[in-house]
């Protein structure tokens, strides 16, 4: 029986095109871009249809994005699911304070995604391999704002390969989990002093690093009519070595730190009264009283950035309507609550309590799947920090926000 089962699982994986995966997942990795900030600087957005129900899809997971959203999710799928989508994001940002204003250069970032997914043959097995990014921060308020001391430019890129196993136990209840391979490089921006009148001197660190963790979760489908799924990440360390330089007066030295990006779980209901439509709420909770200071060992200023983040939570509810012949729609709505106290709050991390709106639409095929989704973020936030006075002032947030994704499937 063990050899039969080992020849079985043998000839599917022979199926998979390996080579092809790794090699799309590496090229869409080095196209990623430095990105947004979301939550802190979470990125909880990696699919058209999970943004369109406002993230809420845990519960669901019924595409190769599962891979993120919910690994025990891919069990649902038959066959070879190869997914791609790519996200772009404009990130709003403007400030008025001391009698001045200013905003954040508010450009339109992609953020590519990738997913595969093969269900194996008389084996209740599925494999998948996603790359994605989800974490990310980008901000440019150049060089002439009054708090550039504390602030001028910063780039996070957090990208993770992502292979996973599930194994659907029975018609009801599923299980997977699997390893997370992470690559980060970060690089900051900010000015020695602020003079309207004289030009001004520039700190900048950059670096890169990786780091390993893990994502795993649960589906239970007890019923038709209800889904209950859950999704955990566990918290990674990323050790960056890299240079930092005064510019332009001094050499670049060098220079590392240690990042910590916390620990995230995700709990969802969906309740599906008819087959026509599927409404899921989520609670994301994320461990952000884990991310306190990152130390700049070699660098003489600033020797610390100081987080001091509080856990938040996100609020996520979402509906789906199928619309017959294998198109549907759905809307959504997130309410996300600020992670960063105003004593230690950083412009390039404008976070806020956000609202957040969406809405989407697409089609399930035979060979093809689409979807394209919309949402918008809004926020307002009056800052008052003993520890960095130049940054007081109030900051309304306004992004938009657009993804496509298509599926082959064989």
């Amino acid at each position: 029986m063990k050899n039969k089962l080992n020849q079985i699982m043998a000839r599917n994986l022979g199926l998979i095109p390996s080579r092809m995966i790794f090699t799309t997942g590496l090229l869409l990795a080095t196209l990623v871009p430095a990105n947004l900030k979301a939550v802190g600087f979470r990125l909880p957005n990696q699919d058209p249809e999970a943004i369109a129900r406002g993230d809420a899809f845990a519960a669901t997971a019924d595409n190769p994005s599962a891979i993120y959203y919910n690994p025990a999710g891919i069990t649902q799928l038959e066959g070879g699911n190869l997914r791609v989508g790519l996200y772009a994001i404009s990130p709003g940002v403007d400030y008025k304070g001391a009698g001045t204003t200013a905003s954040m250069n508010s450009d339109f970032q992609p953020v590519p995604q990738f997913y595969f997914v093969y269900s194996l043959t008389n084996v209740p097995i599925s494999l998948g391999l996603g790359t994605y990014a989800p974490y990310g921060l980008s901000g440019d308020w150049g060089n002439n704002t009054r708090f550039s001391t504390a602030a001028e430019s910063g780039s996070l890129l957090y990208l993770s390969i992502n292979p996973v196993i599930a194994w659907r136990i029975n018609s009801k209840l599923s299980i997977g989990v699997g390893p997370t391979i992470n690559y980060s490089t970060v690089s900051l921006k900010n000015g020695f002093f602020y003079s309207p009148f004289l030009p001004q001197g520039q700190f900048s660190v950059d670096g890169d690093g990786w780091g390993c963790g893990f994502n795993a979760g649960v589906l239970w489908q007890p019923h038709p009519m209800w889904s209950f799924g859950v999704n955990y990440r566990n918290g990674t360390d990323i050790d960056y070595h890299g240079h930092s330089k005064f510019n332009p007066i001094a050499p670049a030295t060098p220079t590392s730190g240690t990042l910590h990006f916390p620990q995230f779980v995700v709990g969802g209901i969906s309740f599906r009264p008819t087959e026509k439509w599927n409404l899921e709420f989520d609670l994301d909770w994320t461990d952000w009283d884990s991310v306190k200071q990152t130390t700049f060992n070699g660098a003489a200023f600033p020797s610390a950035l100081t987080f001091n983040y509080r856990s938040s939570f996100i609020y996520d509810f979402g509906v789906t309507r199928q619309l017959g012949k294998g198109y549907f729609a759905s809307v959504g709505y997130i309410y996300s609550e600020n992670s960063s106290p105003d004593q230690n709050f950083n412009p390039l991390i404008a976070d806020a309590n956000l609202q957040l709106g969406s809405i989407g639409f697409g089609h399930h095929g035979k060979r093809w799947d689409w979807a394209a989704a919309y949402h918008f973020g809004y926020g307002e936030r009056t800052v008052t920090s003993d520890s960095n006075p130049t940054a007081n002032g109030s900051y309304r947030v306004f992004n938009n926000a657009f993804n496509l994704a298509a599926t082959f499937k064989f």
